[in-house]
């Protein structure tokens, strides 16, 4: 196991003891688990997301900490709230990635996300011949299915 998996996993059981809210000094939990202070903000940044249904906030100074709050979300809040993180423009791989986390948070299900992924492939694309515009559209596409399934 990846030590950032090990911080990940040891985080979520935290947050499972603590009600769904967890106050971490960066520099404690780094001599906690072993690693440098930067491996705990990349940890928090890339797995404790919005769109993974958390709020991270920090407080910095001789005081400071990181105060992380899993956020549960009704189906649609989380639909729009993913709507919003699509952005402007997708490569394939991060809109696989995100159709994933809507499995994983259970706001769609395996085969719903089996033909949202076909509908933002490269083959399905493969007209758009503009790479930058390619990725706009595929944005574009997984926004309106996203729309789609809030009706």
């Amino acid at each position: 196991m990846l030590i950032s998996d090990y911080i990940a996993q040891m985080l979520e059981q935290m947050l499972d003891e603590s009600d769904g809210q967890l106050d971490i000094r960066r520099n404690d939990m780094a001599t906690r688990f072993g690693c440098a202070p930067s491996q705990i903000n990349y940890v928090i940044t890339s797995r404790f997301t919005p769109e993974n249904g958390y709020v991270v906030e920090s407080r910095r100074g001789g005081g400071g900490y990181i105060r992380i709050v899993r956020k549960h979300m009704h189906r649609d809040e989380y639909l729009m709230h993913f709507f919003h993180a699509v952005g402007e423009a997708l490569t394939e791989n991060e809109a696989r990635a995100m159709i994933r986390n809507l499995v994983d948070t259970r706001a769609i299900d395996p085969e719903t996300a089996t033909v949202m992924a076909s509908a933002v492939s490269g083959p399905a694309l493969s007209g758009v011949t503009d790479k930058d515009r390619r990725d706009a559209v595929r944005a574009d596409v997984l926004r309106q299915m996203v729309l789609a399934l809030m009706v």
